[in-house]
């Protein structure tokens, strides 16, 4: 009887496989992020898994075979609310022992995939990155100006994207869509303001590696770079903003060094095949790579300083200095950069706050002063900003702190010219009130 039952077991088990297949991993979700120049198919799988990747004509499709897999329970291959710039389909099916994914593509495209290995808050995925048939995008150029002088470009980086969310905030509320909120009502404001030509590094809801932000920036010729965060810390009652500047000696805190480490693990969340570390040859390039960043990481902690200042009327800080740490993303020899962190998104109360339009726009005008601060005095030359400075009429936000005296031996000129300059009757000045500086 025993024998029986056992002999029947083995035959339902191989009933079970002669119809589902030897399938061992399960194909459990399906997710997409339109970028610029390529669309990403992300692939939640349960285990490795062997594919077959290869396109085909007449209509224009891109297939993926995925080997010995099932689909997971209540699997849809649903597009969502995504973009449809390239895919404008999703299929799938059994086939044999796997399952076939067909994404229906507008135009022709290079597809490549490869896999990555879980990292949080992800399991196995298997990534497809679709290139061509490119989205319409706009060029960022440098704009000429009354006199030949050209607008100060400044980088806007909202950090994370794509498969990478940031830091989590109470109510699911996620890093990279805050910090995208805010890029664009700076980048409004610096669209106002005469002389600045922002440009953002991340258009969308989709991920770039560390080093293709900052090549961004620089096809952009850019003359600064701020990148924007609002993270998380593994202690909830930490609070307040901070700027950071890059360190190559260490970090300046315990928490600039754990939220440095956070942000080295973003490539992998993001999803990047390899990463390459740049490599300079030659005792004369390092020689000259190291003196610019030092001229650059001073300019940086100078444009940091403007930007705190302006903060602290608006949140409370973290720290009361510009912070340094080895983050990946301020690595770059040749346009001073740094990071703004807008707050702890893992602080309930700060998490209510970022969420805030009025607070998003308080933080925003907040940097935008701190930049155009910093370039009264610092603004490069041939733009149209410096060109004011020598002729007059150069803009000054009020920050806490500042006397007209102190302004006056900032700028090289009297009290007496700026309030003359000003109509102003007496030293009084106010937080975010904008004064003229004349030429000195």
């Amino acid at each position: 009887m025993s024998s029986f039952a056992d002999r029947l077991t083995i035959t339902c088990i191989l009933l079970l496989f002669s119809v589902h297949g030897w399938a061992v991993t399960r194909l459990d979700g399906l997710r997409m992020h339109e970028a610029p120049d390529y669309t990403r198919v992300v692939l939640d799988i349960s285990a490795p898994v062997r594919f077959e990747l290869f396109s085909l004509e007449n209509p224009n499709r891109v297939v993926i075979d995925l080997v010995d897999t099932s689909t997971g329970a209540g699997f849809t291959p649903a597009l969502g609310d995504n973009s449809r710039a390239r895919v404008r389909n999703v299929r799938t099916s059994a086939r044999g022992s796997g399952v076939r994914v067909v994404l229906d593509i507008n135009g022709q495209v290079e597809p490549r995939g490869f896999t990555l290995d879980p990292v949080a808050p992800y399991g196995h995925r298997l990534v497809i990155d679709l290139y061509g048939a490119r989205a319409q995008k706009k060029q960022p150029k440098v704009v000429a100006r009354p006199q030949g002088r050209r607008d100060i470009v400044v980088a806007i980086d909202p950090g994370h994207g794509g498969e990478d969310p940031g830091a989590l905030g109470p109510g699911r509320v996620m890093e990279k869509d805050i910090v995208m909120q805010i890029a664009r009502r700076l980048e409004k404001l610096l669209v106002k303001s005469e002389g600045y030509q922002p440009v953002l590094v991340r258009t969308g809801d989709y991920y770039l590696a560390h080093r293709k932000r900052m090549q961004v920036a620089r096809n952009a010729r850019a003359d600064l770079f701020v990148s924007i965060h609002a993270d998380a810390f593994k202690i909830p009652s930490v609070y307040g903003a901070s700027v950071y500047t890059l360190s190559d000696r260490g970090a300046s805190s315990e928490t600039a060094r754990w939220l440095a480490a956070e942000h080295e693990n973003s490539d992998l969340i993001g999803g990047e095949e390899e990463i390459h570390l740049d490599a300079t040859d030659g005792d004369l390039a390092k020689v000259l790579i190291d003196i610019s960043m030092t001229a650059n990481r001073s300019a940086s902690i100078a444009l940091g300083t403007e930007i705190l200042a302006n903060l602290r009327p608006v949140t409370k800080l973290h720290k009361k200095r510009v912070e340094q740490a080895g983050f990946l993303v301020l690595k770059s020899p040749d346009i001073p950069s740094l990071l703004v962190e807008t707050g702890f998104i893992s602080n309930p109360e700060e998490a209510r706050r970022l969420r805030s339009a009025d607070y998003q726009n308080r933080m925003a005008s907040a940097i935008a002063a701190g930049i155009r601060n910093y370039m009264a005095t610092s603004a490069p030359d041939g733009t149209l900003v410096a060109w004011q400075r020598e002729q007059g009429g150069q803009r000054y936000t009020i920050t806490r702190g500042d006397t007209l005296s102190a302004i006056a031996v900032r700028y090289g000129i009297s009290t007496r010219r700026i309030k003359e300059a000003n109509g102003l009757r007496n030293d009084a000045i106010r937080v975010g009130q904008i004064i003229t500086i004349p030429a000195g």
